[in-house]
């Protein structure tokens, strides 16, 4: 069977799961990462991994710690934390880089942490950008993060690929932020909701590794698991040229085999690689878009922005995605020799202090200081709403960041919109979202999408692993609400409060979705939800209430890649069936009009030894749970299976 790059990758790194064929999506399985990136949160996995009882971490040059986050609070909680992931970076012998050494995704890649045909994962959910250096990155939740420090290994259930082809060439004044707040914008209906992201075709060797960079970052926001470049000229240019800058510096790394020996990892996809979406793109048809305000799923051209005079408080050239080279090169050149408006904060930090150092060099730092930008550390900041410059109150920001949502840069009275360097830069100097100069108007873009079957995982019989259950039976509980999100599920009053027993956890379950869904259900219900299940925040409540509610298993269409990583974690069952899904909307079309929330039905009786859910006599197929999710409910999720696998 031929595969997608991300099934390739996979398989090389497979530890546990099929091996009788080639992997394909929605096979589970367990893997051994290259790396795995943690920053400030570093200090909570070290939580984690102590309650394991493990003494040390097991492969100490797996992982990495950067601390980039919240480096301007000087507080002395927050430097003893600091002190604290040091000092065990120190014990552990694991790779440690201090606050001011620049932003933990950009690291990970100027130090060659990411090379093509690896898996490098990070604690942080853009860690999509590592595709860019065709690497298959992905973001991984704090649990994996302390599952990974002891045993190298993590669980991982395969998502399908969508293949995206690159047509033609950027114009003048359109960049790679222009190309993805276009595919954000364009395609926003969940077609790239949990997959993979391919990005093929003859437009991808007219991007440079800065638009990659930008391009891969933000396939997060699109709804992606990964973003992934092929390896090129482009590629190799960019490792050549960090090889001889890590030797310049002397740096301990340039003695490793695998950096030198990076060209024997590339993979690529097979030729007759299947993908259910197929997306096209002429990027001779892009031209600079603006994401927003407070989304970055609705876009307007910045042609039909200007006229609209929108006013600008604070400008950001800031945090990962957009604070490279190129990017403070691009607003230099359009400040340089003239002020910002008054009244309006422009805030600047570089991706990393060698870019800071890059940019005075080419005079690109001082350009922008003399125009009245404002300095912060090579670190997150604003983008994330802390140190300096926040949004306030009835506020309106422009920023280069990756996301724009309500309140994520300060006040959530204030707006943000998303726009590339150069434009963020013009629109700081004349106080209202505009361009530089000679930015050519928008057109009409050329686009084009394609959706075939979801190839998933093959059913059929599999083994039941001793003490799983070979079936479950129990009542419906039909929640008919798509992306049903976690503070639905558990709501916020609850999830800071330590003394919530599991009595008082299964009684507020669902209120903010449906006050009376406590009262309803009863223990050993199956509760069967929408599409995309458990979307929002990462807490695990939203997980362990529904075990406090003795609810035995969950079917949904589709889940957001967190929570069920959240549910397996916790040894929570859940399954995927939009057959099934589908067929319970048709059915209970009247109620849902009704507005009913919570829907009580027949018995559903769950096959896993065939990967059949039945109910009301007919059958529905879902992808089996193999060997690697079956003992993690065994287990009672992935801190016991550990405990377990290391005789604590």
């Amino acid at each position: 069977m031929s595969q997608t790059v991300a099934e390739k990758i996979a398989q090389s790194h497979m530890t546990t799961g099929p091996r009788d064929r080639p992997l394909t999506a929605g096979d589970f399985l367990t893997v051994r990462p290259d790396h795995v990136m943690t920053h400030d949160n570093t200090a909570a996995v070290m939580n984690k991994f102590r309650s394991i009882g493990v003494a040390k971490v097991k492969h100490p040059e797996q992982p990495v710690y950067i601390l980039d986050h919240d480096i301007q609070n000087r507080s002395d909680a927050n430097l003893a934390k600091y002190r604290n992931i040091e000092a065990f970076a120190s014990e552990n012998g694991v790779d440690f880089y201090p606050a001011g050494t620049g932003i933990g995704h950009q690291i990970m890649c100027e130090q060659l942490y990411v090379r093509p045909g690896l898996l490098v994962v990070g604690s942080d959910s853009h860690s999509n950008m590592y595709g860019a250096l065709s690497a298959l990155g992905t973001p991984v939740v704090r649990t994996d993060a302390a599952a990974i420090w002891a045993t190298g290994e993590f669980w991982w259930q395969i998502p399908p690929t969508v293949k995206v082809v690159f047509t033609g060439q950027l114009p003048a004044g359109a960049t790679g932020k222009d190309v993805i707040i276009t595919l954000c914008g364009q395609y926003n209906q969940g077609e790239v909701l949990n997959t993979i992201i391919e990005f093929h075709g003859p437009g991808v060797a007219t991007l440079s590794m800065d638009d990659r960079f930008s391009i891969s970052n933000m396939t997060t926001e699109w709804g992606a698991l990964a973003g992934w470049f092929p390896a090129d000229d482009v590629t190799s240019k960019f490792i050549t040229d960090r090889l001889e800058r890590l030797a310049a510096d002397g740096s301990p790394r340039t003695g490793l085999p695998g950096l030198s020996a990076w060209k024997n990892q590339v993979v690529a996809p097979d030729p007759d690689a299947a993908y259910p979406v197929e997306i096209e793109l002429d990027l001779s048809s892009v031209t600079p878009h603006i994401a927003g305000p407070d989304s970055v799923q609705v876009m307007t051209s910045l042609a039909d922005m200007e006229p609209q005079g929108i006013p600008v408080n604070k400008a950001y050239l800031v945090s990962c995605v957009n604070s490279r080279l190129s990017d403070l090169e691009a607003a230099a050149q359009v400040v340089k020799g003239k002020k910002i408006a008054d009244g309006v904060g422009f805030y600047i930090a570089a991706a990393s202090r060698e870019v800071q150092e890059s940019a005075r060099g080419s005079g690109a730092w001082q350009a922008l200081l003399d125009a009245g930008a404002t300095p912060l550390p090579p670190s997150c900041g604003p983008c994330i709403g802390l140190g300096t410059g926040l949004l306030e109150e009835g506020e309106i920001g422009i920023s280069a960041t990756n996301r724009n949502f309500k309140g994520r840069m300060g006040s959530r009275e204030a707006k943000c919109y998303l726009a590339s360097p150069a434009v963020v830069a013009a629109s700081a100097l004349t106080g209202k979202i505009t361009g530089p100069a000679g930015i050519p108007a928008g057109g009409e873009l050329n686009s084009a999408i394609r959706k075939s079957g979801i190839r998933q995982a093959e059913g059929g019989d599999i083994p039941i692993l001793e003490g799983f259950p070979a079936q479950i039976t129990g009542r419906l509980v039909y929640l008919p609400q798509d992306n049903l999100n976690t503070d639905g599920i558990y709501g916020k009053d609850y999830t800071y409060r330590e003394d919530m027993t599991r009595e008082m956890m299964a009684k507020v379950l669902m209120e903010n979705y449906d006050p009376e869904f406590a009262g309803m259900c009863r223990p050993g219900d199956i509760l069967i939800g929408g599409f995309n299940f458990g979307t929002g925040s990462s807490r695990e409540q939203a997980v362990t209430a529904l075990q406090a509610a003795d609810i035995a298993l969950v079917v949904a269409g589709s889940y957001s890649q967190t929570y069920l990583r959240n549910a397996f974690n916790n040894g929570m069952p859940c399954i995927a069936s939009p057959e099934l899904v589908e067929e319970l909307r048709t059915r209970y079309a009247a109620e849902i009009e009704a507005g009913k929330k919570t829907i009580l039905g027949d018995q559903v009786v769950v096959d896993f030894a065939s990967g059949v859910a039945t109910w009301n006599g007919t059958s529905y197929s879902f992808p089996t749970l193999g060997e690697v999710p079956q003992a993690l409910v065994l287990a009672g999720g992935v801190e016991n299976q550990v405990k377990t696998t290391l005789g604590l």
